[in-house]
């Protein structure tokens, strides 16, 4: 490990958490006080939509420490990963680190991902090998979850979901967030050649506030799962997927053709009352239209995003990020 020096963002998104704002910036600030690693910091707090005084505590903690915290507010609640995406494109500094804002990931672990990066890596993500949530309704889900992720990207790290982890820029300046993504970025890294490792962090009990996450969530990270799998593969060669299926639905084709001649033939029956093939057939077809067009949509949002240089999301206001 080399006694290397670095500038770090801190970026927290934030969603209804006025209680844990205070002193989760004091534990911050205290963290990379005692840390020989960081030359500097900020801490870029983005409110995604708040409904309570969020806002408010977060304008308070700019003016109480101007020089290293810095304020985004959105227009509306847009979702973790558009906060996330505001506030790695208004980070200044060489890694970007994020954390939740609730106070369960730990700011002492910041040093430990730093010492890590260290090592020559480009992204290092925590692991909750302790984690304080509910077994049956967090910590089963996320372990399954995590093993479909690993098994399908080819990435294997024990926890995805885990906001805490450290991003070198050159890593983060190549990446687009988009609908749940942002779980999924160390695959997304490890796609685009970057070294990817993991190391355990402190996880600690909630102490403010509910849980945002609901069942709602994991399905639209199942969704985006399949997303990141044909990215991963087929984004540049899109013919060996479809073309695939296609040879699928021909083969079906033929032996629905099959059964309808045997039928005929040796049942006489009248191709028009032939209807288990032709019903079998129509509902293959009409499924893989639906994820055709699926996964088309995908690519078009993204040129379509990326050709205009448009965001996933709107600001209200700026404080302290000029």
């Amino acid at each position: 490990m080399t006694d290397v020096r670095r500038s770090v963002s801190i970026v927290v998104p934030v969603y209804n958490e006025e209680e844990s704002l205070r002193p989760l910036h004091a534990e911050i600030t205290a963290a990379l006080g005692r840390t020989p690693a960081v030359a500097d910091y900020e801490i870029i707090l983005v409110d995604d939509g708040s409904r309570d005084r969020s806002v408010e505590v977060c304008r308070e903690l700019h003016a109480a420490d101007p020089a290293h915290v810095r304020v985004i507010v959105l227009r509306r609640n847009f979702g973790q990963t558009a906060a996330m995406a505001a506030g790695f494109d208004a980070a200044r500094h060489e890694v970007i680190v994020p954390m939740d804002a609730d106070l369960q990931n730990d700011p002492a672990d910041i040093g430990l991902l730093l010492a890590k990066l260290d090592e020559g890596y480009d992204v290092v993500s925590g692991w909750r090998a302790n984690r304080q949530d509910k077994a049956l309704s967090r910590k089963l889900p996320s372990m399954i979850a995590n093993r479909l992720i690993g098994w399908i990207t080819g990435v294997r790290i024990h926890d995805y979901g885990c906001t805490l982890k450290a991003y070198t820029r050159g890593v983060t300046e190549h990446m687009n967030f988009y609908g749940e993504l942002h779980r999924f970025l160390p695959a997304l890294a490890s796609w685009a050649g970057a070294r990817v490792t993991e190391i355990p962090v402190n996880h600690r009990s909630r102490q403010f506030g509910a849980s945002k996450y609901g069942i709602g969530r994991t399905i639209r990270v199942i969704l985006d799962l399949i997303t990141v799998k044909f990215l991963m593969s087929y984004s540049t060669k899109p013919m060996q997927v479809f073309g695939k299926w296609g040879a699928v639905s021909l083969g079906i084709g033929f032996f629905a053709g099959l059964m309808t001649v045997y039928d005929k033939l040796f049942y006489h029956l009248s191709v028009n009352r032939n209807g288990w093939a032709l019903v079998c057939l129509l509902f293959f077809l009409m499924g893989m239209q639906f994820i055709s067009m699926g996964l088309l949509g995908e690519i078009s949002i993204r040129t379509y995003y990326e050709s205009q240089k448009k965001t996933i999301y709107t600001v209200r206001e700026k404080i302290g990020t000029e």
